[in-house]
């Protein structure tokens, strides 16, 4: 039996602009059947984006070795600084599994001018354009990765050590228009889109790029019992008013399990707080009137009532069972952030532990 790595996968900064993390990590997820077990957001400072493009270039073969030069170069030149008045701002993926670098190699795949079949990644996001003389003129991988198993060891590393001064919750890292009211609302994508790898992930990132709001945030997360309870704590009450009490408590109980994986009645008071055992990612986006443009894609918590396009009605099954969660005011995101902690940076313990138990 092949032991599991971690591997990981860089979105780079144009392709968030562009809108095409649900995309990319859609594929990610569905095509390697790996475990998504971490992210984080970073706006690269100059320190970790030097030391980072100078471990890339490492191939022997002439082609990709100068494809890997290419790469570095757009670190350099892509990964820190400003453009167009944003902070460069790159999304870091770790997935888990067994011979996970191999999966990720074959799935983002290298990037070279004539393939066109849109197989991988880097066929369907990035570009190699070349003119008549076969220069370079433009370039852009789609996502940056590493294909070596101690080299992925190695980045990680890096990247860990780098993850409090340079990741977490960007929320300078995307410029406004003077006078205008900028909104951080939290999206939860629910546990019913990582019942088996599939694209529903990333086809739920997908359509709320349509609000056209930057993600300034982002963590896989698995919400404890404790933190359920205190999240979804105002939904009891209407529960119990709408259904009666005895049911209003069981319905209620039911989306604690749905969510941590265990009913309140059922956990121990020692093990409420531990990490639960289904998996949610946390994504904060930033924009003007971001709370309304967020709830618009969603759609009506029943997802037979949502409008066609909306989340819900693409994705959504039942009125729990509904493929995501949205703040649904200012301050019901600053609570629910809070709740979950969503500036936790626990992709650091995540590469040191799993390092330390080789």
């Amino acid at each position: 039996m092949q032991s599991e790595q971690l591997a990981y996968a860089i979105v780079t900064s144009y392709s968030m602009r562009k809108s095409r993390t649900g995309g990319i990590l859609g594929r990610l997820i569905s095509r390697t059947g790996l475990d998504l077990v971490g992210g984080r957001m970073f706006a690269p400072g100059a320190e970790l984006t030097k030391r980072y493009a100078d471990t890339i270039v490492t191939e022997t073969d002439p082609r990709h070795r100068a494809t890997q030069q290419l790469i570095r170069e757009y670190v350099l030149k892509n990964f820190t600084g400003e453009k167009d008045g944003q902070h460069a701002r790159v999304l870091f993926l770790i997935f888990r599994g067994p011979d996970a670098v191999e999966r990720i190699h074959h799935v983002v795949g290298h990037i070279v001018h004539e393939r066109t079949s849109g197989e991988t990644i880097r066929d369907t996001f990035g570009d190699y354009i070349t003119d008549d003389s076969a220069n370079v003129v433009y370039f852009e991988p789609g996502v940056v990765t590493e294909f070596d198993p101690d080299a992925v060891e190695r980045d990680l590393k890096l990247w860990a050590e780098f993850s409090d001064s340079d990741g977490g919750i960007l929320d300078r890292a995307v410029s406004s228009p003077p006078a205008t009211q900028i909104e951080k609302t939290l999206v939860l994508i629910k546990p019913d889109n990582f019942r088996f790898p599939n694209l529903r992930p990333g086809g739920v990132i997908e359509v709320f790029s349509r609000t056209g709001l930057s993600i300034i945030g982002f963590k896989v997360h698995q919400m404890s019992v404790a933190q359920a309870e205190e999240f979804y704590g105002p939904v009891l009450p209407v529960l119990e008013k709408k259904l009666g009490p005895k049911s209003g408590r069981e319905n209620w109980e039911s989306i604690i399990e749905f969510m941590a994986g265990k009913k309140p009645s059922e956990s121990h008071q020692g093990e409420r707080s531990a990490p639960g055992t289904e998996k949610s990612i946390a994504i904060v986006y930033q924009g003007v009137d971001a709370v309304r443009k967020i709830r618009d894609v969603l759609g009506p918590t029943d997802p037979a009532k949502a409008p066609p396009g909306s989340i819900r009605k693409e994705f959504g099954q039942t009125i729990m069972v509904n493929a995501a969660h949205a703040s649904d005011s200012v301050e019901n995101a600053k609570r629910e952030m809070a709740i979950i902690r969503v500036d936790e940076n626990n992709f650091k313990p995540l590469i040191e532990n799993f390092f330390r138990r080789q």
